[in-house]
């Protein structure tokens, strides 16, 4: 494909751009359109457009309170079907005192996992019994302990 030939299309994609811009909504006519000029030989230019970026602020993360990550923890835990909320508490353990067996332990060690959206090896997930040892594990995962 000859240069003058790229130029062209180019061109045809940048002006047929501008002209959907009448129909696009509010935001897209906020583009920075910023002008190349091509070879002065052919005296062609090709209108290129550059959107601005905008950080959402869900993705700049806050750092949870103890507090904060107690409620979540014991919430997640009691949501879960072989769970009784009577015998729930920060010093419940597991196995011991709400019966569960070790499928069950993994079924919670996993729905923390989605809770918090971090991954919990098995070696530190063997570990924890208790909500009050998750509590110690996030908090110290997400710097709460500075």
């Amino acid at each position: 494909m000859s240069c003058l030939t790229r130029n062209v299309r180019n061109f045809a994609r940048g002006a047929s751009y501008l002209r959907s811009l009448t129909t696009k909504p509010a935001f897209v006519t906020s583009l920075k359109l910023n002008r190349q000029h091509l070879a002065p030989a052919n005296n062609l230019s090709v209108v290129t457009a550059t959107q601005p970026r905008f950080y959402s602020p869900e993705f700049i993360k806050e750092k949870p309170t103890e507090e904060e990550i107690k409620q979540r923890v014991l919430k997640v835990c009691s949501s879960y079907d072989k769970v009784t909320a009577d015998k729930l508490s920060l010093d419940s353990h597991f196995i011991n005192d709400l019966g569960l067996d070790s499928l069950d332990h993994v079924e919670v060690i996993m729905a923390i996992e989605d809770e918090f959206g971090f991954e919990i090896p098995d070696v530190d997930a063997e570990k924890l019994l208790k909500p009050s040892d998750i509590v110690r594990y996030v908090a110290d995962k997400e710097d709460v302990y500075e």
